[in-house]
């Protein structure tokens, strides 16, 4: 397994094209706990009733997975035949339910769930088991910020099966108890996401004897931005970036079985990568400036929309400019507003024009909490965007505000007296994930202007955090040190 592990340590920047394909959205949570890894076409599990580990595979035209959420119920069903090795055989019909609740004046929806029926029956060698009583109960809570949405949950279950050894008079009849613990946690956005889960199983039989199972299953998608060079020296362009999206499942089971056995088992597959080509910049003010990458890549992801071939990376990056870039980094889900008598005709800023071109991402930013006008009636578009502006609608856009410490702590910058209060947490906490750094005499410069290059510069360090560092911290961190 460790070379599964090591691949995850690579650092790439997992972005993606937004003008042109749709966001992830993948259901959070599997209710399912049995390790199982699956792409398109495969699927496998592994099953230790037996004393053995025995892998049971099959392909989509064996099974069915399905999730239907309708008047704030959840179901999930899944049926499935799969086949193993020697023969052995696994049937399986179960339907989950949770009611689901959405708190949305705090941006949060709880899940908790039931098993509804089930049926399934494995049979290894000559012995079937039976499963005759399922008892299952899972909980999930997921917080639903403007850049990403984080989710933690645990089920926790028990199986019992029958089946019988021996034959004839010597017939005897037994039964083996599943408890099992399981927890996961998760997150999705526009870049990515990704889905760990620990779960613990202990093996009661009839007999006296235990079994111990434990797996750790991890689901996880990303976009890496690749530079392809023109193969034609004499063309229009030297080259320009393509979007690699590829997704991936490992699996890791430890056991330890009442025949004796122990061991470690993996599985692992990938799904069929796909790929994009983005439009190509064609800056004529960045040949040599040390924001070009992060700024041509800005462009061909769509977050940049400029129509001129001049740039100007040093002058200062205007509020409307910034607040549309992270607007369109996040993915605010700006739709065409529908005719209608009740539709508004009053600008959220008296300074801001309903029919400007992008006032739909500043509308939607503000009435998600990313950002606030200079005043309650204004919010002044053509204006340099500050250092601690800045700093602070990242944080907003992550929800992460409540994670600075308690009211009345210093930063560790020279000139902390001179940061606003809106921007002390803002600021502590881009300090701290790497977004925003001060300068070499300690001062974070809370209130100087932005330039176009430093803007971009920090976006791009935004966006390597939605994916590379929140994939590193729901995969890597959780695999290692559970």
């Amino acid at each position: 397994m460790q070379k599964h592990w090591s691949k995850l340590v690579l650092v790439v920047l997992a972005i993606f094209v937004i003008s042109s394909i749709t966001p992830f959205h993948v259901s959070a949570a599997s209710l399912e706990t049995t390790g199982a890894v699956k792409n398109e076409y495969t699927y496998e599990e592994a099953v230790f009733l037996s004393g053995a580990p025995v892998i049971f595979k099959g392909t989509s035209k064996d099974i069915k997975i399905s999730q239907k959420e309708s008047k704030g119920k959840l179901t999930e069903t899944y049926s499935m035949k799969l086949m193993g090795s020697n023969g052995a055989t696994l049937t399986r019909n179960i339907a989950y339910e949770s009611d689901v609740v959405d708190y949305a004046s705090i941006g949060q929806k709880t899940s908790n769930g039931e098993v509804k029926k089930y049926t399934e029956k494995i049979t290894i060698g000559s012995i079937t088991y039976s499963l005759v009583d399922y008892q299952f109960s899972q909980g999930t809570v997921t917080d639903n910020r403007a850049a990403s949405d984080y989710y933690s949950g645990n089920v926790i279950s028990r199986k019992t099966y029958a089946f019988e050894t021996g034959k004839g008079k010597n017939a005897v009849q037994n039964t083996v108890t599943i408890d099992t613990d399981s927890r996961h946690a998760g997150y999705e956005n526009f870049w990515g996401a990704t889905e760990t889960q620990i779960t613990e199983s202990v093996y009661s039989f009839s007999d006296g004897k235990t079994s111990h199972v434990k797996n750790r299953l991890s689901t996880s998608k990303s976009r890496v931005l690749n530079y392809e060079e023109n193969l034609g020296t004499l063309g229009s362009f030297e080259g320009g970036y393509a979007v690699v999206s590829e997704k991936d499942v490992i699996s890791e089971y430890t056991y330890n079985l009442s025949s004796g056995q122990k061991g470690t088992l993996d599985l692992d597959t990938e799904y069929m990568p796909t790929i994009e080509r983005l439009i190509i910049p064609k800056f004529r003010d960045l040949t040599s400036h040390y924001a070009k990458e992060a700024i041509e890549k800005l462009y061909s992801l769509g977050i940049y929309s400029d129509s001129s071939n001049f740039f100007s990376p040093n002058t200062p990056m205007k509020r409307i400019d910034f607040t549309t870039a992270i607007g369109k980094a996040v993915d605010l889900r700006v739709f065409e507003e529908k005719k209608s008598k009740k539709a508004p005709t009053t600008s959220v800023f008296k300074d801001l024009k309903r029919n400007l071109k992008d006032y739909s991402y500043i509308e939607s930013a503000l009435n998600k909490g990313i950002i606030k006008g200079v005043s309650a009636d204004y919010f002044m578009p053509d204006g340099a965007i500050t250092r601690a502006q800045a700093a602070t609608i990242f944080v907003r856009a992550l929800g992460l505000e409540n994670r600075a410490p308690n009211p009345g702590y210093l930063t560790k910058f020279t000139d902390d007296n001179q940061i606003p209060n809106y921007a002390r947490d803002g600021i502590y906490i881009a300090n701290e994930l790497g977004f925003m750094i001060g300068d070499s005499a300690r001062r974070f410069n809370p209130n100087k202007p932005l330039t176009r290059a430093e803007a971009s510069v920090v976006l791009e360090r935004f966006l390597k955090y939605l994916e590379d560092d929140l994939k590193q911290n729901y995969r890597d961190d959780i695999l290692f040190f559970n």
